[in-house]
């Protein structure tokens, strides 16, 4: 019987929130995981000890995704690591889901801010993911994240969306190119979600948190749950056919 070579995702910052249920559903779905994570070292070491109670294998590394010069030594680390594990130095789903919040009226946006959040949300998404092309198997996947607020616009993320808008339109680029490797690049846009991020900002205020399930159609605040499965079919031979997507996960947000 032919043995069925192991999967392997890498989801950066995988440490909370959605990152972290992304990771999860990856290990349920018999994928093994590596994490990055920026400061919460604690949590990325719980994220990975849950998954290997599941029977997988998982590893986190420290890694400040707007440091691109940081990059180069990361993936010798991880091919380090991959090639100690698996015997190969490659690993097949790359998920670039970490970033940060940035909210900010149009006109009282800084040049500092918008420098800060465009080395997460673009430049470091971009670099990163070409980093990683000589050690993404083909036949791969690529899975950004944007957001609803690429689509729809709610005051005070001007910035943050346009980055987003900029990932939406890279993603098509990136299903175009790598598409003669096989590998197949779409995009995840959670809705409004109740987690820590942005400082809770969802979760926490209990304002914006009925404005939103106001506006939804399925009538409630998204949560992690609500994300890292889909993040995970897509990474499966049922998604095998979908490419330069995106997929809106927002329980129907401003319809």
């Amino acid at each position: 019987m032919t043995e069925t070579k192991t999967k392997i995702a890498l989801v950066t910052g995988g440490s909370r929130g959605l990152g972290r249920n992304m990771a999860i559903n990856l290990a349920k779905k018999g994928i093994d995981v590596v994490i990055t994570y920026n400061s919460n070292s604690a949590k990325a070491d719980e994220v990975v000890a849950e998954i290997r109670e599941m029977g997988r294998q998982a590893a986190a590394y420290q890694l400040d995704t707007s440091k691109i010069s940081d990059f180069g030594t990361f993936y010798e680390q991880l091919a380090a690591y991959l090639q100690e594990t698996y015997g190969t130095a490659n690993f097949d789903f790359l998920i670039n889901n970490a970033g940060t919040a940035l909210y900010a009226p149009f006109a009282e946006t800084t040049e500092e801010q918008f420098d800060a959040a465009i080395n997460i949300h673009l430049k470091g998404v971009f670099f990163f993911t070409q980093k990683a092309l000589p050690y993404l198997n083909d036949g791969g996947r690529i899975i950004n994240i944007s957001s609803g607020l690429a689509r729809f616009s709610f005051p005070g993320s001007s910035a943050y969306a346009s980055m987003k808008g900029a990932i939406e339109v890279l993603t098509r680029y990136l299903a175009k190119e790598l598409g003669s490797r096989g590998i197949a690049a779409n995009i995840v846009a959670p809705g409004a979600i109740e987690t820590d991020f942005g400082g809770g900002h969802v979760r926490d205020n209990k304002e914006v948190n009925d404005h939103v399930a106001s506006v939804t159609a399925l009538g409630r605040v998204g949560l992690p749950t609500d994300i890292g499965g889909v993040v995970a079919f897509l990474c499966s031979e049922e998604a095998s056919w979908i490419n330069g997507q995106r997929i809106e996960v927002s329980g129907g947000m401003m319809l």
